[in-house]
């Protein structure tokens, strides 16, 4: 019965895991056949031959490199950008205790869950208006907007478990709230702030929809819009594909396992009283 027990999570554990590694496995497998190996029928499950082909005519066929820096760029900034705005909204709702708390944090929520697709029109005709079309600005602001609520909920529960003694503290040493703000709480926060600004990174690397509309063309076109670019007329390159997406994906898997505690510890910041 001891065993049953622990058999049926373990199994439980072992089908998620399966679950969720699938397709990044198939990918794998896919990048590493060479493309008579691609198109046989049947398909195997394994290469016969592995080959890094695909990857090496990633890099030599498109300008991957360029896109890759345009993902990082427009990733970065947007995850500073909603930081930095989230962080200075947070202090104001967790610790100053301005009025509207749950007014602003409901309105935030309301945001977050309105449809991307009905932004597009309308931020089109204002960046085409602007002269911004193709350029990072017109990818920083959506994703930095988009961002912001997710980042203001984190750093609103994270900054509210913050004793309030720190922040008298730093008023009896004079300092102004701004300076309690960079020089006490940010660095208390730390876990708080890594959390919300993955979460903005991971959402800005991977977003298609404003990036495809708003700078799809130009040098400012990012690894998603590059990645659907890819097939042709007459033939579709999975195996290009399938390199492209392990290629994007990696960075993000790198930074995720490097600060997943730091993640964990601001995800469930405020889950727990007492």
């Amino acid at each position: 019965m001891r065993h049953a027990r622990r058999l049926v999570p373990a199994l439980a554990i072992a089908a998620a895991l399966a679950w969720c590694t699938g397709p990044v496995l198939w990918q794998l497998v896919t990048a590493l056949k060479s493309t008579e190996e691609l198109y046989r029928v049947p398909p195997g499950w394994l290469p016969a031959s592995p080959t890094l082909e695909h990857f090496a005519r990633v890099f030599d066929g498109h300008p991957f490199g360029r896109n890759l820096l345009n993902s990082a760029v427009v990733a970065a900034a947007s995850a500073l950008a909603a930081l930095a705005f989230g962080s200075l909204a947070a202090y104001g709702l967790a610790i100053l205790k301005l009025p509207g708390t749950r007014l602003v944090l409901g309105a935030a929520l309301g945001a977050a869950m309105f449809p991307p697709i009905a932004l597009v029109s309308p931020l089109f005709t204002l960046f085409d208006r602007l002269g911004l079309l193709n350029t990072y600005l017109a990818l920083i602001v959506p994703h930095a907007a988009l961002a912001l609520p997710l980042t203001l909920w984190v750093l609103t529960s994270y900054f509210g478990e913050i004793p309030p003694d720190i922040l008298k503290a730093a008023q009896v040493d004079g300092c102004t709230p701004l300076g309690a703000l960079w020089h006490i709480l940010l660095p208390v926060a730390a876990p708080g702030l890594a959390t919300a600004g993955i979460l903005a990174f991971i959402y800005s690397w991977n977003e298609f929809l404003f990036a495809l509309s708003l700078a799809g063309t130009g040098e400012v076109r990012t690894v998603t819009v590059a990645i659907a670019l890819f097939p042709g007329l007459e033939e579709v390159p999975w195996g290009q594909i399938a390199a492209a997406s392990l290629i994007v994906t990696a960075p993000v898997i790198v930074v995720v396992l490097l600060l997943q505690r730091r993640i964990v510890a601001g995800l469930t910041a405020g889950a727990l009283g007492g």
